[in-house]
């Protein structure tokens, strides 16, 4: 099981950087290298995501295209946001997002992820050569568009769009 753990400090407030981390279009432009889209196959497929809401992933990583439909299992603003995986390549993969003001008026952005790849003894070998690396890539570039946007005035053209729904 992969197992990290990185801080990210943004300048702006952090009811801004909560609704930020939550925000369907802002995870999909973190991720515009990889073709990601938010399907609709059921759940929410733009705005911001609320406690028991899922979204549908579809995203090409390492030349395949997969699919992920995760969970906001928790959502206690603006502390605290757990996103996890309920269906997907992984055997499991829950990302936990904690928010802490800072004396400067930032935040501190703090992730945990754990996630554990399928197939016990191959899984095993594909995160240690590179499942982890990746992974913390893919988070890094998050939170360095979270950041981007946070700390600019664009961060008003993802926090007033309207929430969607997928017809199920």
């Amino acid at each position: 099981m992969i197992r990290f753990e990185e801080v990210t400090v943004i300048d702006a407030p952090i009811d801004r950087v909560f609704d930020l981390s939550r925000s369907v279009e802002v995870h999909l432009l973190a991720n515009v290298h990889c073709k990601e889209q938010a399907l609709a196959v059921g759940g929410v497929t733009a705005g911001l995501v609320e406690q028991g809401d899922r979204v549908t992933w579809r995203a090409k990583h390492f030349g395949l295209w997969q699919m992920l439909t995760s969970e906001a299992t928790v959502v206690e603003p603006p502390l605290r946001l757990q996103v996890t995986m309920v269906d997907g390549i992984f055997r499991s993969m829950r990302a936990d997002h904690l928010f802490r003001s800072l004396p400067s008026g930032g935040t501190e952005l703090r992730d945990i992820f754990a996630i554990e790849a399928p197939l016990p003894i191959l899984g095993a070998i594909a995160e240690w050569l590179f499942l982890r690396r990746y992974m913390m890539a893919l988070n890094r570039e998050r939170n360095v568009v979270i950041k981007r946007v946070a700390e600019s005035g664009e961060w008003q053209r993802y926090l007033l769009l309207p929430r969607k729904e997928a017809v199920p």
